[in-house]
């Protein structure tokens, strides 16, 4: 018969920090351990949960953690962050589109791909040939194109689209397009209610 239990690594941290010498993120590098003692502990507290006395079952929790780390821990090296590759630029370009309305920092995105901001940066350009924010800015006024086409307002195809207002839109979609969108889904529909001039 097994009795495991499953402390967090932020119950592991904190009783070492009161009871051990050791600092930061600490863990075990052994996987397997002969210690009779701490095996009876373990059992120990499974009996004193099962009887509902969570005092006696954290207290002695404490004793068993305390001594296996005493005994078998160690500060774990924390892990650096890891490099960005093209598949990182691929899945950062796919969180900003998920959520151009409300995108995410540049540090915040990083830290959610598991990479630096730096390295993230280095390999979005690489991948994109522009930063995350000139990318993001073009592909809000490629989505606001689209909606224009489909008839929807310039307000409401700037606000849907992340920009602070129309004139941010009128701004970049025309820098971008050549024309402001107004004129844009202008011209749009007089070309799709009178259709191409026939060549002359």
């Amino acid at each position: 018969m097994y009795a495991t239990l499953y402390p967090s690594a932020q119950v592991i941290n904190a009783i070492a920090a009161d009871t051990t010498g050791l600092r930061g993120t600490v863990g075990f590098t052994e996987t397997s351990v002969v210690d009779p003692y701490a095996a009876g502990l373990i059992r120990e507290v499974h009996r004193a949960a099962e009887e509902g006395n969570a005092l006696a079952a954290d207290t002695v929790l404490r004793v068993m953690v305390t001594r296996l780390l005493t005994r078998h821990g160690s500060i774990l090296p924390t892990p650096g962050p890891r490099a960005a590759g093209a598949r990182g630029a691929v899945r950062a370009r796919a969180v900003l589109e998920s959520r151009m309305a409300g995108p995410p920092t540049l540090e915040a995105l990083a830290t959610e791909l598991g990479t630096s901001p730096f390295a993230l940066l280095r390999a979005f350009k690489k991948q994109y040939g522009m930063p995350p924010h000139t990318w993001l800015t073009d592909a809000r006024v490629r989505r606001a194109r689209r909606m224009l086409d489909a008839g929807t307002a310039p307000a409401v195809a700037a606000a849907e689209v992340g920009f602070t207002d129309q004139p941010h839109l009128n701004r970049h979609f025309t820098r971008i397009v050549g024309v402001p969108p107004g004129a844009y889904q202008r011209e749009r529909a007089r070309t799709y209610k009178t259709g191409p001039e026939p060549p002359g």
